[in-house]
Parts: C-alpha cells; sequence; structure tokens
C-alpha cells in the first residue's frame, strides 16, 4: 500500500524557526523557576499538538489524506504558537519541547517525504539497494531507523539540541586530535569493519562515532572498568555476542568481530527500543538494562524527555551526543570548517624476508607514504595477535597498508634500517633485583587463596594478558589494580606484585 505523503511546505521544517529561539533562551544557565499556570496551560497544548500528530499519521494510513492533512495543520500551529510562547513564560522549560519535536521526528516513519533525508544519502546506500524506490520504504528496517545520521531530520535537531551542539564544538576543538586520530585509524581498519555493519544495513557514520568516542581506533584499547577493543565490550557482553577468548587472543581486540559484534548488539537494541537511536546509543553505554527499566513500554519516548534524561548517568549524558557529533562530522566536515586528511586504505601484506618485530618495522618504515606520526599504530591495529615487542620469524606475513609494501622492500630487508630497528630493539636494560617481602603475618596465613603475592620482574616482550595467564587464577584487573597500572600498561624492568594460587 501506497500513503499519501504531505507537501514539503507542511513538513516540521518551519518549527525549527521557533524552536531556536528556545535555544537562544535556555543557554543562560541557572536555576529554572517553578511551573506557573500559564506554563502548565503550554504544556497542556504541547500534548494536544503531539496527538495531533499522532492522529494525522494514523489518518494519513488509513487513506484518509484529506482529514489527514487539516489535523496536521492544525496540530503544527499548535505546536508552533506553544513553542515561540515558552520563552518569555516563567517556568517554561524548553526541553520538553525538544524532546516532543525529537520523538515526532521519529515518528514520521515514511508516511511523510523523506525526499531531504535520502537525498543526501547519495553513495551510501547499502550495495543492492533498490535505488528506484522512493522514501523510508526502499530503506530495511534498520537502516530506516538511523536516516536522521545522514538527512535534514538530524540538521534540524541538532540545530535545537544543545548537548550535541556542545559535543560538535568539543570534537572541533579540544577533542580534535583525537578525532583526526580516530579517522585516520578507521581508515585503515575500515576494510575489516565497516563490512560488518553493512550486512546489518547499519550506517558507516554510526560505527565511526562509536569507535571514536569509545577508543579513538585504538585496537587494544583497555578501559579501567575492563571494557576492551576499539568499541569497547564488557567481557560479559562480548561473550554474549561471540568474543571469547582462544589461544590466548581476546577477540575484543580483533577489529573485524568487535564491529560484527557491535552490529549485532546494535541491531538487538534498536529492535528493543523502537528503533530509537539514541535509546540505544545510550544503552550501550549505561547498560540495556537500566535503560529499559527507565523507559519502559513507552519506547518513543526521546532520550531528552526529562522523566529519562534526568535519570541518566552524567557519562551518558556526554557519551549519546558525543557519538551523533562524530557521526555528523564524518558525513559534513565540510559544513563544519573541517578536513579530514586523505588517506589511502587499501589493504596490503608482506612476506618477512628477514626477523622482525612490529616496532621494528616501525622504526625501518620511518615515515614512509607521508606518516609523520609513524606507522606503530597501524601495525598494531592490523595485527592484533601479535605482540609488537616479540621478532616473527622470517616467512611470516604481516598485514600492513598497501602503500608500505613496496616502502619495505627498499628499507626493510636490506642496508642501515633494519640494523639500527634491531640494535634499538635488543638494548639490554638493567634489572633491579625486587625487595624481599615481608614476612607473613597469622592475620595472613588465615587469608584466602589469592591472598599472598610474589614477585614478578617484567621481562622484554611480556604484555599483562600473558602474565596473568600464567598465573592461572587471577585476572586482568585483579593485577593491575594491585600494581596502581594505568590502562594495563607495563614495561621491561618493572616488579609487579602477582598473586600466590594454593
Amino acid at each position: 500500500m501506497v500513503f499519501p505523503v504531505f507537501p514539503r511546505s507542511l513538513r516540521m521544517a518551519p518549527l525549527a524557526g521557533a524552536l531556536l529561539l528556545l535555544v537562544g533562551c535556555s543557554s543562560g544557565g541557572g536555576t529554572k523557576p517553578a511551573a506557573t499556570p500559564q506554563t502548565n496551560q503550554l504544556y497542556a497544548q504541547l500534548d494536544q499538538a503531539s496527538k495531533g500528530y499522532e492522529t494525522a499519521l494514523a489518518q494519513a494510513r488509513a487513506g484518509n489524506a484529506q482529514a489527514s492533512q487539516q489535523t496536521l495543520n492544525a496540530a503544527l500551529d499548535q505546536l508552533k504558537n506553544a513553542s515561540a510562547h515558552c520563552p518569555s513564560t516563567p517556568g517554561c522549560d524548553p526541553q520538553r519541547f525538544f524532546s516532543v519535536f525529537d520523538r515526532l521526528l521519529r515518528l514520521k516513519d515514511g508516511n511523510f517525504d523523506l525526499g531531504d533525508d535520502l537525498g543526501s544519502m547519495g553513495n551510501d546506500l547499502p550495495e543492492g539497494s533498490d535505488a528506484g524506490k522512493t522514501g523510508a520504504a526502499s530503506l530495511p528496517e534498520a537502516q530506516r531507523s538511523v536516516t536522521l545520521l545522514r538527512g535534514q531530520q538530524l540538521s534540524q535537531l541538532i540545530a535545537m539540541n544543545g548537548p550535541v551542539k556542545a559535543a560538535l564544538e568539543m570534537w572541533l576543538t579540544q577533542w580534535r586530535g583525537n578525532l583526526m586520530d580516530a579517522y585516520v585509524n578507521y581508515q585503515f581498519l575500515r576494510y575489516q569493519m565497516w563490512p560488518e555493519y553493512q550486512k546489518q544495513d547499519l550506517p558507516e557514520a554510526l560505527l565511526f562515532g562509536i569507535m571514536a568516542k569509545e577508543s579513538g581506533g585504538k585496537v587494544h584499547a583497555v578501559s579501567r572498568s575492563g571494557a576492551a577493543g576499539p568499541l569497547q565490550f564488557m567481557y560479559a557482553t562480548g561473550l554474549r555476542f561471540g568474543l571469547n577468548t582462544e589461544d590466548g587472543f581476546d577477540s575484543r581486540f580483533d577489529p573485524a568481530e568487535s564491529a560484527r559484534a557491535n552490529a549485532e548488539y546494535m541491531d538487538e537494541q534498536l529492535k528493543a527500543f523502537n528503533n530509537n537511536l539514541e535509546l540505544t546509543l545510550a544503552a550501550y553505554n549505561g547498560g540495556e538494562g537500566r535503560m529499559r527499566r527507565l523507559v519502559g513500554d513507552n519506547t518513543s519516548v526521546s532520550l531528552y524527555d526529562p522523566t529519562i534524561y534526568n535519570q541518566l548517568s552524567q557519562e551518558t549524558r556526554d557519551y549519546v551526543p558525543s557519538v551523533l557529533a562524530a557521526a555528523w562530522l564524518f558525513l559534513h566536515p565540510e559544513s563544519y570548517n573541517l578536513r579530514f586528511p586523505r588517506v589511502d586504505g587499501a589493504p596490503g601484506s608482506i612476506v618477512l624476508k628477514r626477523p622482525a618485530s612490529l616496532t621494528e618495522l616501525t622504526v625501518c618504515l620511518g615515515s614512509a607514504g607521508g606518516m609523520q606520526d609513524g606507522w606503530f599504530r597501524t601495525l598494531r591495529n592490523l595485527n592484533p595477535r601479535l605482540d609488537p615487542q616479540v621478532s616473527q620469524p622470517t616467512g611470516v606475513r604481516i598485514m600492513v597498508p598497501k602503500v608500505l609494501e613496496k616502502p619495505y622492500e627498499a628499507r626493510c630487508t636490506d642496508g642501515p634500517w633494519p640494523i639500527l630497528a634491531n640494535d634499538l630493539h635488543t638494548a639490554v636494560i638493567p634489572v633491579v633485583p625486587p625487595a624481599p617481602p615481608p614476612p607473613p603475618t597469622s592475620s595472613s596465613r588465615s587469608s584466602s587463596s589469592t591472598s599472598r603475592t610474589r614477585s614478578y620482574v617484567v621481562k622484554r616482550g611480556d604484555t599483562l594478558t600473558a602474565i596473568v595467564n600464567k598465573v592461572g587464577c587471577s585476572s586482568l584487573q585483579e593485577v593491575s589494580d594491585m600494581n596502581d597500572l594505568k590502562h594495563h600498561q607495563i614495561k621491561p624492568g618493572q616488579v609487579l606484585k602477582l598473586p600466590t594460587c594454593r
């Protein structure tokens, strides 16, 4: 069935001007005065306009275009009138109007003309999609839920949404270096991660936004809470989506596997939250159980509704707009005076003609291909299973960007650079003998099996994961806490306290 669409002139875009007034009048901060009878009257008009809009949708679905048009006009006029009076009414909270506008945009659901949404998608449509169709009906269900990332709808929302605008400013100023690093890292990982999102019909901008906020594209990132990998999965959540440990390798660090699990998680939660992207992102950050308890059965509610927003942690309040802002910049950098660097992320590989570690390869490759910051991060990201300090034998295949295949042959197979790299890598670091442990007390003798500790001197090539695996009865987090490690980082010669198992 083809539903009638409303003319372009009757979309919700004209509300942007009225709602922008709310932003200007609500940015001063301070304590909001108590609601007055006039305020409550505006809120009542807001509720009536919202219900009228939903009625117009129902009439459109039933094929009654004329009645739907009349109801829509009345609802929009009422909403514009209420929003225009809010700034001058003591106690009126503009956030309530923003949340309603956000929710109504989502209820649109293809029954209004989505030309603005699809017109900016261009080549971003998934491969194999039917370009001849128009409107949201041409998109898969998950894709439809996130057209906000690509179209006029989100640009209208961003123009009014304080948290997203604030996040845009942060990415363009204090976080600008992180954004650029994330973009470069992603371009080299794209061929592994993006196909997993395509399978779920999810937009690439969303993948980039999450990765930029979570890890900046550092595949081996580990948070203090134990979240790991480029998309920062907690251990239990990772297991639920097939991320486990095999042969000592935690597959949360595998970019392709991590992207697959993340795409499956997003698809699952979009369905649970009625394709509400902000609620889904909040669930990813703050836990889906908590979000489901907050939302209940009202999955059409806006994240910015005070009844939801005010109960979120500050971390989640910051997280959602930060992801959306990074995604929006990924799509429209030129609109914000931003230029991402050109990156040739074509995949390639080399077969070692002499033994070398990733650190040695980084030294001999230097700034090949114009990479002023060097290639260490990229080599680590593309070879997550390899310890960067451990020399790999001749004949091992190393994944590299294709642009490095010729420089490797020219610089790293013979000549002075691999010799220098090996000389630096094999430098001997003096080892300070550990202090003798204090004599055990009576209380320690009766403590649990893991309360006794022993000392361990970190050797070149050691990783904390490998050390913990040797202990056999501990965890990364426990050992990290015992030694006050920052981001689980260790260095040769460092003396660690390890639990003694019995």
